[in-house]
């Protein structure tokens, strides 16, 4: 099964993402499992320098902005 983590402290932005990863595995009727990743020393060891980020099964697919849903369909569409 697909993994998905949503990176981020919890700020507005880091929230709208996970939405919007949500919303695009609704449309897609794509089966993923979606982990919110809060913990700062993960989000080192994990390579995070800039939140929001997304990584679909440990490939960091976009940090530091907000990804557009079409972006996200994208990516869960091709993995």
């Amino acid at each position: 099964m697909m993994k998905i983590k949503v990176y981020g402290p919890g700020c507005a932005r880091c929230k709208q993402t996970e939405e919007i990863v949500r919303r695009a595995l609704s449309e897609t009727g794509t089966q993923a499992e979606v982990e919110k990743v809060s913990d700062i020393q993960a989000m080192a060891a994990a390579g995070i320098l800039a939140t929001p980020a997304v990584a679909v099964n440990d490939v960091i697919k976009t940090s530091g902005r907000i990804p557009k849903l079409d972006e996200v369909k994208a990516w869960v569409s091709a993995s």
